[in-house]
C-alpha cells in the first residue's frame, strides 16, 4: 500500500500571532474507520503495573498524566493529541530503505498516547519515545483488517517553548530540535543534517548496509530514504503545499489559519478516497505558562464539513461520552488471534448524527448550506469565548470541565434540526 495518510504542522513564534505555538494534523484513515475522542484523567499505578497496549505488554510508570486523544477506535494508541502539560504529539506513516515489516511490537500510534501520558516537555517525550522504541520495537499492522499496512513512524512534538521532529526507521532515528517558525510533516523523512538526537548507532549501522560511505556528511534524510522518490510522490507534493500554505501566512498564523490549511482540498491536505482525512485537530499553546491551551478536534471525518470543538485541560474534566465509540473489551476481534476476524460497529453518537448530516450536506444544496452555515456560526462562537479565556486566564473552571461536551452537544442539535 501506497503512503496516503496525515499531514503534521507546528508553527512558533515569530510565525505565529499573539507568542503562541499553533499545532495541526489530519488524521488520514481508511474512509471506514471511526475515530473517537476521548479524555483520560492523571493516575497513580501500582508497582509492577503492566500496561496493555493495541498488541504487547509493557511496564508501567508510577504515575500518567491526564491526556485528551483523538484515536482510531479499534486500538489503544492515539493519532494526535495533548497533555495536562500542553505537550501536543502527532505522528506519521514513514517508508525507507529498510522494511517495516515484523512482528508485533509497538505502533506508532502506541507511542504517541505513551509519550504524552509520560512526558511534560516536548525534549523529554523524545526520550520516552526512542527508549521505548529501543526496548520494545515497532511493529504490527496499523490497519484493522487481516492485510498487513505496516510502516516507521515520525513525530511532531511541541510544548509551550519549542518543537521536536523526531524520524525513526526501526529502531535507529534521529530528532531535530525547531524553536521558531514552522514544520510540517507528510510521510517521508526530512531531517537532513542537523540532528539534535540520535541513536547512537544511527550512523554506523548505515555504514555497514552501504548507505552511507562515512565521509560525507550524514544526511539522514538522504540515508534513510528510498534510493527512488516513486514512493513518497504523493506525500512530497502534501509537504510543499503544506509548507507554501505556512509561509503564505508567516507571522500571522492563527488557530483559524491552521483550520483553513487542513480544510484545503486543492493541495491534498484534506484527503478525499479509499484513505481520508477520518479526524483533525488544532492545538493553540500561549507560550506564557500562566495561560491554558486550548485543543480543538472534530471527531469526526471531512473537516470542511466538521466543527473544531475546544478542549481545556481543568481539574475536574469529565469523560467525552458523545465522542466515546462503544467498548467490547476481552471479546473485541482485535484482542483475539487470529485477529480481525470480525469487524463491530465502533460508530459514537457524534459520528452517527454527523454521518447522516454529512449526506444531507452532499444531496440537498439548501439544506445542505444551512447546515454548513450553523456549523461555521459554532466553531466561530467557540473560537471566539476561547481567544478571551486563553489572552486572560481561567476565571471560572466547573464551566470548562463539560467545555467539549457541550459544543458537541450543540453540533448534534443543528443535526438534529436538519
Amino acid at each position: 500500500m501506497y503512503p496516503s495518510s496525515c499531514d503534521t504542522f507546528v508553527a512558533l513564534p515569530p510565525s505565529t500571532e499573539a507568542q503562541r505555538i499553533i499545532f495541526g494534523k489530519n488524521s488520514d484513515r481508511p474512509c471506514d474507520e471511526v475515530q473517537e475522542v476521548v479524555y483520560h484523567p492523571a493516575r497513580d499505578h501500582d508497582a509492577g503495573e503492566k500496561l496493555e497496549c493495541t498488541y504487547i505488554e509493557i511496564e508501567q510508570v508510577a504515575h500518567t498524566y491526564a491526556v485528551v486523544l483523538s484515536k482510531p477506535a479499534w486500538l489503544w494508541g492515539a493519532e494526535m493529541g495533548a497533555n495536562e502539560h500542553q505537550v501536543c504529539i502527532g505522528n506519521e506513516a514513514v517508508w525507507g530503505r529498510e522494511s517495516a515489516d515484523g512482528d508485533e511490537a509497538l505502533l506508532g500510534m502506541d507511542l504517541v498516547r505513551i509519550g504524552l501520558e509520560r512526558a511534560d516537555t516536548a525534549e523529554k517525550a523524545v526520550d520516552v519515545i526512542t527508549e521505548l522504541l529501543q526496548k520494545y520495537g515497532q511493529g504490527g499492522t496499523c490497519m484493522e483488517d487481516e492485510c498487513s499496512f505496516t510502516y516507521h513512524n515520525s513525530f511532531l512534538i511541541t510544548d509551550r517553548k519549542e518543537a521536536w521532529l523526531l524520524e525513526t526507521s526501526g529502531k535507529h532515528w534521529a530528532a531535530e530540535r525547531v524553536q521558531g517558525g514552522s514544520r510540517n510533516i507528510s510521510n517521508q523523512y526530512s531531517i537532513t543534517t542537523k540532528i539534535d538526537k540520535e541513536h547512537p548507532e544511527t550512523r554506523e549501522y548505515a555504514r555497514g548496509q552501504g548507505w552511507w560511505d562515512g565521509a560525507t556528511p550524514f544526511n539522514f534524510s538522504t540515508v534513510y530514504s528510498f534510493t527512488t522518490t516513486a514512493r513518497i510522490e504523493a506525500s512530497g507534493s502534501r509537504y510543499c503545499e503544506g509548507k507554501k500554505l505556512l509561509e503564505k501566512n508567516n507571522g500571522h498564523i492563527t488557530a483559524e489559519t491552521m483550520m483553513d490549511i487542513l480544510r484545503d482540498k486543492d493541495s491534498g491536505i484534506n484527503m478525499e478516497g479509499s484513505f481520508m482525512t477520518t479526524g483533525s485537530m488544532v492545538s493553540v499553546i500561549p507560550t506564557n505558562p500562566a495561560l491554558p491551551g486550548v485543543h480543538y478536534f472534530t471527531a469526526t471525518p471531512g473537516p470542511e464539513r466538521s466543527v473544531f470543538k475546544p478542549f481545556i485541560f481543568v481539574k475536574n474534566n469529565n469523560e467525552l461520552k458523545e465522542t466515546s465509540s462503544p467498548s467490547y473489551g476481552a471479546e473485541d476481534p482485535v484482542k483475539n488471534k487470529p485477529r480481525f476476524q470480525s469487524k463491530p460497529d465502533r460508530k459514537h453518537a457524534l459520528f452517527l448524527k454527523h454521518e447522516r448530516a454529512a449526506a444531507i450536506i452532499e444531496s440537498h444544496e439548501d439544506k445542505g448550506k444551512k447546515i454548513t452555515e450553523g456549523m461555521r456560526e459554532l466553531e466561530k462562537e467557540k473560537r471566539t469565548q476561547m481567544e478571551e479565556i486563553i489572552s486572560n486566564g481561567i476565571v471560572e473552571q466547573d464551566f470548562l470541565a463539560d467545555l467539549f461536551s457541550s459544543c458537541v452537544q450543540g453540533e448534534m442539535g443543528l443535526y438534529g434540526k436538519s
